[in-house]
């Protein structure tokens, strides 16, 4: 990998790439595929009202992005370290900026359902490429000494705009939904510019590229993903849930027996003997368990038991990006002086009490008296993130940044998928018991009950039908409608058990975090055998 000297020699050129400019350039590019993973969700009851789209229809629209992401993460990194990050990095912002504009352009009629989601599929297509490639270039202008507070700006700042996405959306929907796609054009416009005016150099490597992993890890990632991603809509009883799931792991542990006969492997598994690296990967793992699930389980509570709008909600959530961000540039500023081992740390524990204690407050059904606990909860995972990634990526055998970096997205993006269907069942689960015990109490026979509290639990939590609860009949539907104060505490209760989940996850993160070897990670690599893959020449451009 690169020592200090050589993280010097990405700055030679006619002029030298401007650090600050690199910087700007790639937060602006990633911001798109940020904001773009929770502005959709404000727009889709516009998007199911305006082009006849069911339900399921509406969720396959937007699992399509992320089975992209996930499909296509590690290929992105391998492509960034072939062809240089810059001009991947250009081909990912057209490629995401292109797919929205179509995605915006979507006719009426029998063909728009497979329009948005082929282009979706295409949207998280050029966000794979993206991000592990404008990783790689912030890491490669930045010496290892600023490296740490360089890349917790970019994720402290890239994080927060994930809570902007619902206030943007809110606003773009009142003039059209299409705008929600249509506004990644003039952010993409800036960050092209900027890229040209950086300078950022590019090095290309003489190797052939491995075609047959790349094709392994997509059919074996896109798989077990689609399985947890429906796991809720086909039932943990389904076969099919897990046929996708263990036939997707089968499919990964094949990739890694080839990978590691392959001359030039997609993924370099020297990597994860580097202790510090696997416990790396593993508290990023547990930590986003909870991190990206709580988008989604915190906004619905906000709008459910709070009775928040969507925009309230998207405020709800700026609580946790406001700990996030703020523990971001700390967690950077202790990972350059003193390692990662400590500020993964004091992450784990700051973040699995931070939700502990927020799940404590949530029947108390009062928004604003939650935003210690939140911001808390942010704050564990902002010590967390940034670090964690930085001393991974500074871990990548012969500067193979982008390679590193698509291994660490496509682990975080796996851990959102697991979660997300985990918390979901279990939320699912504890939301029907409860409103079972309500519609009882208030006199519904124990078979009705138990139907229609499946169907209101299903319905809030996105993996029903709405059109059940109409069709129980009038005493059904006004008996769930008089009980509303009573299910709004159910669902609060319900979340207890998610967030306490998340507190447990971060728990497991800390136990894994003591067995960081600690230090810092700017110095040559010299646990790697002779026979691994050597580097191949660079070819500056």
């Amino acid at each position: 990998m690169y020592t200090k000297q050589q993280a010097g020699s990405a700055q030679e050129g006619p002029r030298g790439p401007s650090p600050s400019l690199a910087l700007a350039a790639m937060m602006f590019a990633v911001s798109m595929t940020f904001i773009d993973q929770t502005i959709v969700s404000i727009a889709t009851p516009d998007i199911v009202r305006e082009l006849g789209l069911s339900a399921s229809g509406m969720q396959w629209v937007v699992n399509a992005y992320l089975l992209a992401l996930a499909a296509f993460f590690a290929l992105g990194g391998r492509l960034a370290d072939l062809l240089g990050p810059r001009r991947v990095v250009v081909a990912g912002t057209l490629v995401f900026v292109v797919s929205s504009v179509l995605c915006g352009c979507v006719p009426s009629g029998d063909f728009a359902l497979t329009w948005l989601i082929v282009f979706r599929a295409t949207q998280g297509l050029g966000a794979a490429l993206l991000f592990p490639a404008a990783l790689a270039v912030v890491v490669a202008v930045f010496p290892v000494e600023r490296r740490g507070r360089a890349l917790a700006l970019f994720f402290g700042v890239t994080g927060a705009l994930t809570a902007i996405g619902p206030l943007l959306g809110g606003w773009l929907t009142g003039w059209t939904w299409r705008a929600i796609f249509w506004v990644n054009v003039p952010v993409a416009v800036v960050a092209l510019i900027l890229t040209a005016l950086a300078h950022v150099s590019d090095r290309r490597r003489d190797e052939p590229l491995d075609v047959r992993g790349a094709v392994l890890i997509a059919i074996g990632m896109g798989g077990s993903v689609l399985g947890f991603q429906q796991a809720s809509a086909w039932g943990w009883d389904s076969v099919l849930t897990w046929v996708c799931i263990v036939g997707g792991l089968a499919v990964l542990w094949l990739f890694c027996r080839y990978e590691r006969r392959t001359a030039h492997p997609l993924v370099q598994l020297a990597v994860f003997r580097d202790r510090a690296f696997v416990v790396d990967g593993l508290v990023l793992f547990f930590s986003m368990l909870a991190f990206v699930p709580l988008f989604f389980f915190a906004s619905v509570y906000a709008q459910v038991s709070l009775s928040a709008s969507p925009n309230q909600a998207a405020l709800y959530l700026l609580y946790v990006f406001a700990g996030f961000a703020l523990a971001s540039q700390w967690g950077g500023r202790i990972l350059d002086k003193r390692g990662a081992r400590p500020t993964l740390k004091i992450g784990c524990v700051v973040g699995a009490v931070g939700f502990a204690l927020w799940a404590g407050k949530l029947t108390d059904l009062s928004m604003h008296d939650q935003w210690p606990y939140a911001a808390l909860a942010g704050a564990g995972i902002g010590f967390v993130l940034a670090p964690a990634s930085t001393d991974a990526v500074n871990r990548a055998i012969d500067a193979s940044y982008g390679e590193v970096t698509g291994i660490t997205q496509t682990i975080r993006n796996y851990a959102a998928s697991v979660g997300l269907a985990l918390y979901g069942s279990l939320l699912t689960h504890r939301m029907t018991e409860n409103v079972d015990d309500t519609l009882r109490s208030a006199g519904m026979p124990s078979g009705t009950a138990q139907s229609t509290a499946k169907s209101v639990a299903e319905s809030i939590t996105g993996t029903g039908d709405d059109q059940k609860l109409s069709s129980g009949g009038s005493a059904v539907a006004r008996t769930v409608q008089e009980s509303m104060p009573e299910i709004r505490m159910d669902f609060a209760e319900a979340n207890q058990w998610v967030f306490y989940g998340m507190a447990i996850a971060l728990g497991i993160g800390y136990l894994c975090a003591i067995r960081h070897p600690g230090g810092t990670s700017g110095t040559e690599r010299t646990d790697v055998p002779s026979d691994d893959r050597s580097p191949a020449p660079d070819r500056a451009s």
